[in-house]
């Protein structure tokens, strides 16, 4: 029995002492447990406050919204004044007008708003349209390089036309993305795998057909209206500065040639001159650009009114079409997008997207239409082409306009001039803060150049805007 109270003994001694060696180990923090004989810390600081975190404010807006309850201008008094203009000596024989509200669409006043005429740089507002409205405003056009055969690299055009031929500049749409910049990834590329010389190709086979359309008059092109249409160009293919400078006669060529330079100065030398061939698919990448996005070079080309941007931009619409990226191709897919979107077409047609050529009718009816979808709160994707028209007497082809007068930026419009060819498309705040939506052809003006015309349409418009019209 003795024997039995010793082993009992001796174990309890064996646990006291295990849970005493435990508990110096706990209090040492050598193993896990409650005891410890670190110092107590510091109670933990207070979650800090930010001294501007408070409440927001209402957002209060810079433009207050046009209210509803303003009443229409008085329809009697706007159809004589379109009837005043329409009779205009300054505007010749053939014009079509109308006025209508934007708000309900009611179409206000008219003259022949239904037979068709040459729109001249108006039609950009199909292309302006087509393109955001099947494309949306985010797409971006890339220029790429891809692998060759052997130690040839290629140079692929994807519709670009306003590479810069250096470093891009990412506040810029004309120059955003830059020639500097892809060279400086290819080089790289190529550094890391021991390659210092190569030769270039240029693949600008996305768009086809001729690059210059045959409805085009020859001296426009010479005095840099419009450049050859290719895939790939540096600044608009521009030989020099200026508002309508020479244009290289093939600016994928000299694209490519820039870029070999390029290249050069970042270490890879080029072999002979770039020639033209087609990129393998599924071609290895090298390096990659992309332009601004879509939205921003719709913009762009309304604003200037540019001539070679806005066919670019038309074949790239082709090809989400499914048609052939050429003026034929380009010209139909604007006009069945537009159809699609709920523009009357009827008696309209294009031979180009830009206006340029002659042969293209349209309707005044048609770019009413065109210009109440890109107002309408229903068709967010189309806001950029309402608010990318130029303003009147501070953007783009209207800033020399409206200097001095009392619209002078309460008016957004298309511009379009050729020869014997004035017309004006945009919207006009009235004097009551009704937006109403004027579209004015005139597409057989007298001799004597665009003055005359421009100031009789001019002051209608000016006229709108100071009516109260009640």
């Amino acid at each position: 029995m003795a024997s039995g109270w010793r082993v009992a003994g001796t174990a309890v001694l064996v646990v006291v002492l295990g849970l005493g060696a435990y508990a110096t180990a706990d209090a040492y923090d050598l193993v896990p447990g409650v005891l410890t004989l670190a110092p107590v810390p510091e109670p933990a600081a207070p979650f800090p406050t930010a001294p501007g975190a408070v409440e927001a404010a209402d957002v209060t807006s810079a433009l207050t919204t046009l209210d509803p309850q303003v009443p229409v201008p008085d329809v009697a008094t706007l159809q004589a004044k379109v009837d005043a203009l329409a009779a205009d000596s300054r505007l010749g024989a053939t014009v079509g007008v109308v006025v209508a509200d934007q708000l309900t669409g009611e179409v206000l006043a008219s003259h022949l708003p239904d037979e068709g005429r040459t729109p001249a740089s108006t039609a950009k507002l199909v292309t302006a349209v087509a393109a955001l409205g099947t494309l949306g405003g985010d797409l971006t056009l890339d220029t790429r390089v891809v692998r060759g055969d052997g130690d040839t690299i290629v140079l692929v055009g994807g519709g670009d036309m306003m590479l810069a031929a250096g470093a891009g500049d990412p506040d810029a749409v004309n120059g955003h993305a830059g020639l500097a910049d892809l060279a400086a990834q290819v080089a790289q590329t190529l550094q890391l795998e021991g390659l210092t010389s190569v030769r270039l190709a240029f693949d600008d086979s996305l768009f086809t057909g001729p690059s210059l359309s045959p409805r085009w008059d020859t001296s426009d092109i010479a005095a840099g209206y419009v450049a050859p249409v290719t895939a790939l160009a540096v600044d608009i293919a521009q030989m020099s500065e200026g508002e309508y400078p020479p244009r290289y006669a093939d600016p994928s060529l000299q694209a490519a040639q820039t870029f070999a330079a390029r290249l050069a100065e970042a270490g890879v030398s080029v072999q002979g001159t770039p020639t033209r061939a087609t990129a393998s698919d599924g071609a290895l990448e090298l390096g990659v650009v992309h332009s601004a996005t879509l939205d921003k070079v719709v913009h762009h080309f309304l604003d200037h009114s540019d001539n070679t941007i806005t066919e670019v931009v038309s074949r790239v619409v082709a090809i989400d079409a499914g048609l052939p990226a050429s003026f034929e191709g380009a010209s139909q897919a604007v006009m069945h997008a537009v159809q699609t979107l709920g523009a009357d077409t009827t008696g309209s047609s294009l031979v180009d997207a830009s206006g340029l050529g002659d042969g293209s009718v349209l309707t005044p009816s048609l770019l009413l239409d065109l210009l109440r979808l890109s107002t309408d709160p229903a068709q967010p994707l189309l806001r950029e082409v309402a608010t990318g028209m130029p303003i009147a007497g501070l953007t783009g082809t209207l800033a020399e306009r409206y200097t001095d007068s009392t619209a002078r930026g309460l008016v957004r419009a298309k511009t379009g001039s050729l020869p014997g060819v004035t017309s004006l498309a945009g919207t006009v705040l009235d004097a009551d803060r009704r937006q109403l939506i004027f579209v004015v052809i005139a597409d057989q003006t007298p001799a004597g150049g665009q003055w005359a015309p421009r100031s009789a349409i001019d002051a209608f418009v000016i006229d709108l805007a100071g009516c109260g019209c009640r």
